[in-house]
């Protein structure tokens, strides 16, 4: 299996997440007795990469306390959130490779390792990103019809379809395109699906979103109907 970097997004505020919030980061609410991050680091670790990286800013002092003792490199945005898409860029000094994958720590997987799925779907000769998506269906504390539309070939273009689970593997080089400082990635993304190199995988077990309190109860309640 390839092995790339884990670049973990945890800079935000956690507006959405008040009153659980208040005295700590998002990341570190608490989904069945531990943090939401080290429920994303066990998936990162579980695919043995060279190295797990986490952005951060909001409380950022309580977060470096938490990571340092798992070794964690830490990509400190001091000044201000960069977004997604800049959080990357910023980063990229410590990531040290040109195909990343990115993870963000607010939602829950039940089933397969989707780190580990993306890799085994994982096609650079064709692919410039590659999203693990999860049906509505199988989706908990998320409304809509979802962020893409994937075509036969795993092509995928905005529109309702498949819910992103925030989980993808990318590759860089199109993030210099981008002369901001401050950005998201749905930029890079959509100039890759305008080249047709924008893929996506459907995650075959269940995800839920942890953006709200809400959200914890549902993650606990998913996870305790194996």
């Amino acid at each position: 299996m390839q092995a790339f970097p884990v670049m973990i997004f945890a800079a935000g505020f956690g507006t959405r997440m008040q009153p659980l919030t208040a005295d700590r980061p998002k990341p570190l609410v608490e989904v069945a007795g531990r943090p939401l991050i080290d429920h994303a680091l066990d998936l990162a670790d579980e695919i043995r990469p060279p190295r797990i990286l986490s952005n951060l800013h909001h409380m950022a002092d309580k977060l470096e306390r938490h990571l340092a003792p798992r070794g964690v490199l830490l990509s400190l945005e001091r000044d201000r959130i960069l977004d997604t898409g800049g959080g990357l860029k910023a980063a990229l000094p410590q990531l040290d490779a040109d195909t990343v994958i990115t993870l963000n720590p607010d939602a829950i997987w039940q089933g397969p390792n989707p780190l580990a799925r993306l890799l085994s779907e994982w096609e650079p000769a064709r692919m410039d990103a590659l999203l693990m998506c999860v049906p509505p269906a199988q989706a908990e504390g998320h409304a809509g019809l979802g962020d893409f539309t994937r075509d036969a070939d795993g092509r995928i273009t905005r529109g309702p379809g498949l819910i992103y689970g925030g989980a993808q593997i990318i590759k860089t080089a199109r993030l210099a395109e981008i002369g901001e400082e401050v950005f998201s990635l749905n930029r890079v993304w959509d100039l890759m699906q305008a080249d047709g190199r924008l893929h996506a995988a459907r995650y075959p077990g269940r995800w839920c979103d942890v953006g709200t309190p809400a959200g914890v109860t549902l993650a606990e309640d998913m996870l305790a109907h194996v």
